[in-house]
């Protein structure tokens, strides 16, 4: 099953339209999507190598554009989805208190850095710095650092690498899948210790 949805990703990333895909998953996944882009940027560059660098921009774009709608929800949408998530955490009452340090400091741009960079769930941190009501420069700034740093990196290195990573990626498709899994779970399980 694994392999076929491979293939299918693969074919996915060859078709005429995939860069639209890819778009629109960059930009959806910075508010509220849970799959990162990455599922398509890697066959996307792995099928069609000398546009690395065009797919890499494209996601980091793609992800700042859609890391405002991120904002936009946690500045203006708090009480209908901020304060009900924090309160399934168990951490509406430490919120005043983690708003004055997120966003009063340099933690909240190190922050956004880290979720950009990452596999923790960009999209929480979109949210909260919305809701804290973070420098929107500095939220930009260090979201196209993140991001494209990144994008870029990951773009690079299979444009380097290519066919040993596919082929690597190949042989050991279930426990890249397993892998992947781990840190997308792992993601959303920080965010109830972190928040």
């Amino acid at each position: 099953m694994i392999r076929r949805l491979y293939d299918w990703v693969f074919e996915l990333a060859r078709h005429k339209r995939a860069t639209w895909a890819l778009s629109g998953v960059s930009f959806i996944e910075s508010s509220v999507f849970p799959i990162p882009p990455d599922v398509l940027l890697i066959p996307m560059v792995l099928a069609k190598r000398h546009k690395w660098i065009f797919y890499a921009a494209l996601c980091t774009i793609a992800s700042v554009l859609g890391a405002y709608l991120g904002y936009y929800i946690g500045a203006f949408l708090y009480e209908q989805i901020g304060q009900p998530v924090l309160a399934f955490y168990g951490k509406d009452d430490s919120f005043t208190e983690l708003q004055g340090w997120y966003n009063n400091s340099a933690w909240g741009a190190w922050a956004v850095l880290f979720a950009a960079v990452t596999p923790f769930p960009y999209k929480v941190v979109t949210i909260f710095s919305g809701v804290v009501g973070l420098d929107l420069v500095i939220f930009t700034i260090v979201s196209i650092i993140g991001r494209g740093l990144r994008f870029f990196l990951v773009s690079a290195l299979l444009y380097w690498f290519g066919e040993p990573v596919r082929e690597f990626i190949e042989k050991r498709l279930g426990l890249m899948f397993t892998l992947g899994m781990i840190l997308l779970i792992g993601g959303f399980v920080a965010v109830k210790f972190v928040l």
